[in-house]
């Protein structure tokens, strides 16, 4: 049934509030995308606090031209898939990529990060970085190594010298 025109205003408003809260956005273009498909995206996704969403393009172009974004609307043929991220700039780029392999019918086509559109390169090289959680773990590792290294170190010189007593002991018994 088709929707009828405030029907269509309450989407793009509802669509603009949530760009006007995004990190970054993926657009991906699907074909053959099942149910199935859609719950096991959305599952992957909740856990990561993206949200995934099928819109027409028109609205979608229209909801991104009101938060001041300009987008192509014959940016693919086809149904759009929308992957939307509101804690990490990465997670929507990592959960299409990891979806898309060995699916023929998913192929992304470009987002938005920092207020700009990106292309299916650049949203493919984001894939490949690491989450925020994972660079934050390498942080602190490099922080503490030194700290690390120093205990070691410490550490050395009496276990020298219990294994020196330890010689004296056994020599002596």
């Amino acid at each position: 049934m088709p929707k009828t025109r405030k029907q269509k205003a309450e989407i793009k408003s509802e669509l603009a509030d949530k760009f006007g809260k995004m990190k970054s956005v993926v657009f991906t273009s699907v074909s053959g995308f099942t149910m199935k498909d859609a719950d096991a995206l959305r599952a992957k996704g909740k856990a990561e606090g993206v949200d995934f969403l099928v819109t027409k393009k028109t609205i979608l172009v229209r909801a991104l031209e009101e938060k001041g974004i300009t987008l192509s609307k014959d940016l693919v043929s086809g149904s759009l898939l929308t992957a939307i991220s509101y804690t990490d700039e990465v997670a929507p780029a990592k959960i299409i990529a990891d979806f898309s392999k060995g699916r023929e019918g998913f192929k992304m086509v470009g987002g938005i990060l920092e207020g700009s559109f990106v292309d299916s390169r650049a949203v493919i090289m984001l894939s490949t970085l690491p989450s925020k959680q994972e660079l934050l773990a390498k942080l602190v590792g490099t922080l503490n190594a030194p700290v690390s290294g120093f205990v070691n170190t410490l550490a050395a010189n009496v276990r020298g010298l219990v294994v020196t007593l330890n010689a004296i002991a056994e020599q002596k018994s």
